[in-house]
């Protein structure tokens, strides 16, 4: 384990779910189930008996639940595909672990005990070391729901309420907020230096307004990304800072690895060949595209017309092109087809 969570279960299911071979997928999977069930570890205990690691047993453990779910909706997928359908079940339950930590009184995730009691007194700006979150806070950690976005949204009371709890986030004072010493890369409340906070921006996309994502992906390419040495904002954990940069820059990015989906965002280079490993090619191509041009106006999947911000892996997975137009103003037109929120 590296920090929180069992985050080798969703590397090694979205390499297995886009076709990487080679290894003993029984054995990995019994590895990622064995480690996902172990008592001992963590709260799991706790978690998988009442549904969330309550606080007077565990410390960080919003961060703990939410990042547990997420893995065991990873690992739920790999059993639906090796035909284990008791083992999809029992983790996707868990998966869904996460509604029982969100408050509606507050519209954000908020530490319970052990007796289902909710942490008081509760303030969602604050960073406590070794409180309910792991460095960061409520609000950061409370979109960490990726494999189940719609889901969030309806928590939240829709997608109007979701953009503007998400317009929140970003448009804090800095004043409104406890300072930490590893807080970097801000925008309001959202923290670049902070990994776990980077699919955020993406999730206007979920709700119908992708155009406030391409504004902000921007923003933070120009801003937070540079060839000095102190250019990156925050430590590359696991490569993570440098991966946000690649894909977002190419324009998709996966925001749930495990779910075979890609998130559409605004590409930032007009032109990229990706060389895949079944010797197959990608083109990404990005026309028009300059320092202003920072919105999609169109975008054509292997020729196709493509009105949607999620983009299924299989589409690129053999090769194929993305060719993007750009422009200074959004469309608000495009991208809004198939929001999976209903």
């Amino acid at each position: 384990w590296c920090m929180i969570g069992y985050h080798a279960a969703p590397v090694i299911v979205d390499g297995y779910l886009k076709g990487v071979r080679g290894f003993d997928a029984e054995r990995a999977y019994q590895a990622i189930k064995t480690t996902a069930t172990n008592p001992d570890y963590d709260g799991l205990a706790s978690y998988d008996r009442l549904g969330w690691v309550p606080f007077d047993e565990e410390n960080e453990s919003v961060s703990k639940t939410l990042e547990y779910a997420y893995d065991d909706y990873c690992i739920a997928q790999m059993a639906k595909s090796l035909g284990k359908n008791d083992d999809y079940a029992y983790f996707m339950r868990r998966a869904n672990s996460y509604k029982n930590l969100f408050d509606p009184s507050v519209g954000l995730m908020r530490g319970k005990d052990s007796s289902g009691a909710w942490r008081d007194p509760f303030n969602p700006h604050e960073y406590v070391f070794k409180g309910d979150f792991t460095e960061g806070t409520s609000w950061q950690y409370s979109w960490y729901v990726p494999q189940d976005v719609p889901g969030l949204i309806k928590l939240m009371g829709g997608k109007e309420k979701f953009r503007d709890k998400l317009d929140e986030l970003f448009t804090f004072s800095d004043n409104e907020s406890k300072e930490m010493e590893d807080v970097q890369g801000r925008i309001g409340e959202y923290w670049h230096g902070n990994e776990p906070s980077h699919h955020i921006i993406y999730l206007y996309g979920y709700a119908g307004q992708p155009w406030k994502s391409q504004t902000l992906l921007r923003r933070i390419i120009r801003t937070q990304y540079g060839n000095q040495p102190h250019s990156l904002t925050g430590n590359d954990d696991c490569g993570q800072m440098s991966a946000w940069y690649i894909f977002t820059v190419l324009g998709f990015y996966p925001v749930c690895p495990g779910s075979g989906e890609y998130v559409i965002g605004s590409p930032a280079i007009p032109a990229a060949t990706l060389r895949l490993s079944n010797g197959k090619v990608l083109t990404v191509e990005a026309k028009n595209l300059s320092d202003e041009n920072v919105y999609v106006q169109s975008l054509r999947v292997n020729g196709k017309p493509w009105n949607s911000v999620f983009l299924p892996h299989q589409e690129i997975a053999n090769g194929g092109t993305l060719e993007f137009t750009m422009g200074p103003a959004p469309n608000k037109a495009w991208g809004v087809a198939d929001l999976h929120a209903g």
